[in-house]
C-alpha cells in the first residue's frame, strides 16, 4: 500500500480505548501536578512574560512555521493536516515530566500547559479551521468535520484541569502523602503511557507499517522546528534561561494525546493525520529525553 492511498484509510480506535486514553492522560498529568504548589503559580501572576511567551510560541508561531514547512514540503492533504492538528494542540504533560529532568522552570511548564490546555477549547478549533482552509488540500476534509468544542471542553477539563487541581490540593494539604507518591506514580504513569501507545499502534500495525515511513521524515522535521521556535521565542522575549528550557520543551513537545483523540472522536480515525500523532507521540518523547539529558549536565540558577 503506497503513501497516495492514506487519505482514504480510516484506523481502528474503540471509544472505551479513547476513554482509557483520557484517563491515562490524567494519571501522567496528576503525576506532575503532586510536586506542585500554588506559591509556583502566583510567582508566575506576578512576572507573567513568560507564560505570555510560551503561549505566543505554541499558539502563533508554532502554527505559522508549520503552514510555512508544508507549503515548502506539499504532504498529504491527511498528513498536512495531522501536521496542522499536533501544532494547534497544547503542550503535552509529558513536557512538564521532561522539563523537570531537563532542570527547567517546572511550575512554568505546568502553568503553559494547563493555561494552553484551557485555551485550547477555543484556539485548537480556530487554528484548524484557519490554517486548514488556507491549504487548498485540506479545505476538503474540514468542509465534511465540525469539532464540538462542548465535547473538547469536557475531554479537557476531565484529562488536564481536574487532576492539576487534584495534584495541588494533594500536595498542598497532604505534603508527606504526595512525596511517598510522587517517584511511583511518575514511573507508572510514563509506564502505562507509552504501553498504552504500543498497543494502539499493534491494533493498526500494518498501516502504521505502510505510511510511517514516508512520514517520519516530516514528524522529525516538524518537531525540530517546533522546538527551534519555542526557543527563538523565548531568547527574544529575554527570558531568564531556566525559562527558556520550559518554553523551547513545551512547544516541542505537543500533546499527541489530545491530538488522537481529536482525531478518532471528529475526523473518523483518519490515516494520515492518525499515523503522524502516532509518531509525534513516539518522536517527540525521544527528542524531548535526549534534550533534558543534554541541559541536565548544563545546570543554570534561577533568575
Amino acid at each position: 500500500m503506497g503513501a497516495n492511498g492514506i487519505d482514504e484509510v480510516m484506523l481502528n480506535f474503540s471509544p472505551g480505548s479513547l476513554m482509557l486514553l483520557n484517563a491515562i492522560l490524567a494519571i501522567v498529568m496528576f503525576s506532575i501536578a503532586i510536586d506542585l504548589k500554588p506559591a509556583d503559580f502566583t510567582r508566575l501572576l506576578r512576572a507573567p512574560r513568560p507564560l505570555l511567551a510560551g503561549l505566543f510560541s505554541q499558539f502563533v508561531a508554532l502554527p505559522v512555521v508549520t503552514f510555512a514547512m508544508i507549503l515548502a514540503t506539499a504532504p498529504r492533504a491527511s498528513v498536512a493536516l495531522g501536521l496542522m492538528l499536533v501544532a494547534a494542540c497544547p503542550g503535552g504533560n509529558i513536557s512538564n515530566f521532561i522539563t523537570h529532568r531537563a532542570g527547567g522552570n517546572a511550575a512554568l511548564s505546568v502553568s503553559m500547559t494547563g493555561v494552553a490546555t484551557v485555551g485550547a477549547i477555543f484556539l485548537t478549533p480556530v487554528n484548524i479551521a484557519l490554517w486548514g482552509n488556507l491549504y487548498a488540500p485540506t479545505r476538503e476534509i474540514l468542509r465534511a468535520v465540525a469539532i464540538d468544542p462542548v465535547q473538547v471542553a469536557i475531554t479537557v477539563g476531565l484529562m488536564l484541569v481536574l487532576p492539576l487541581v487534584l495534584g495541588v490540593t494533594l500536595n498542598t494539604r497532604r505534603p508527606a502523602d504526595a512525596a511517598r507518591l510522587r517517584r511511583p506514580m511518575q514511573m507508572l504513569s510514563m509506564v502505562i503511557f507509552i504501553g498504552f501507545i504500543a498497543v494502539a499502534l499493534a491494533a493498526n500495525w500494518q498501516f502504521f507499517l505502510a505510511f510511517a515511513g514516508s512520514i517520519a521524515g516530516l514528524v522529525i522535521l516538524h518537531n525540530a522546528l517546533a522546538l527551534a521556535t519555542g526557543y527563538t521565542v523565548a531568547r527574544l522575549a529575554r527570558l531568564a534561561p531556566l525559562d527558556r528550557r520550559s518554553v523551547t520543551i513545551e512547544t516541542g513537545i505537543q500533546n499527541s494525546g489530545l491530538g488522537l483523540v481529536l482525531i478518532f472522536g471528529f475526523f473518523g480515525g483518519l490515516g494520515g493525520m492518525a499515523v503522524v500523532a502516532g509518531l509525534w507521540g513516539i518522536w517527540h518523547a525521544l527528542s524531548g529525553i535526549v534534550l533534558a539529558m543534554l541541559w541536565a549536565r548544563r545546570p543554570v540558577a534561577a533568575a
